[in-house]
């Protein structure tokens, strides 16, 4: 029976609330390309990169050139950077520093593993650096989820088994890439399809439930 050495946690939605801020740049490029984006459909955003995003949004329609497809893109990563350099501690989900300490506390490794390439301001900015043992992002891959890259590489970083670590995620792709890695995986929210184990935020973990999870293997 493997031993849990690591927790291998995505970032928005999971740890923090950057969701809302990803929305309000998409919808704001989205707005003023006329082409209709609500809450919805910004679902289907959870855990891919950038230019995914992007050409989901545009779904059927023509994709411009590609000089002028990274503009966009740039347009979009501009806007989000502006509205994450006000966040702070406050947008921290409920839960995510008490479960954070209390697994390393139990000798288990932290880690973030995040599609973003901004993933480093905000864990500046909310102060979660300093409550994990290593840090994946958007810099790092080159594939984006359900490629288990992210995980990979974070267990690594951890230097623990991928088979001895538990992923954390929000997003559908996100779980498939925790099971390609190897893992357990635990959803945050119904839309995380496919998740071992389904709770509504990580308030609801504790070091003690993931080694059950583990266990249950």
């Amino acid at each position: 029976m493997p031993q849990l050495k690591g927790v291998i946690f995505d970032l928005d939605g999971v740890l923090v609330r950057t969701d809302q801020y990803h929305y309000r740049a998409w919808k704001e490029l989205a707005d003023s390309l006329g082409i209709p984006l609500d809450e919805e459909r910004n679902h289907a955003l959870r855990g891919v990169s950038r230019e995914e995003s992007l050409r989901r949004i545009y779904g059927d329609r023509p994709l411009p050139p590609p000089r002028e497809f990274k503009a966009q893109c740039d347009r979009k990563n501009a806007r989000y950077v502006e509205l994450i350099s006000h966040m702070t501690p406050r947008d921290l989900l409920p839960g995510a520093i008490e479960l954070l300490d209390g697994l390393r506390a139990a000798g288990v490794k932290c880690a973030i593993a995040s599609a973003s390439k901004n993933c480093r301001t905000v864990l500046d900015r909310t102060g979660l650096d300093r409550h994990s043992d290593a840090v994946v992002d958007g810099t790092d891959v080159t594939a984006s989820k359900p490629d288990p890259q992210g995980f990979l590489i974070a267990a690594k970083r951890l230097g623990s088994p991928p088979g001895a670590c538990i992923g954390v995620e929000d997003a559908e792709s996100g779980i498939e890439a925790i099971h390609r890695a190897g893992m357990p995986a635990v959803g945050i929210g119904d839309q995380a399809r496919g998740a071992d184990l389904t709770v509504r935020g990580v308030d609801e973990l504790t070091p003690q439930g993931l080694r059950d999870l583990m266990a249950r293997r």
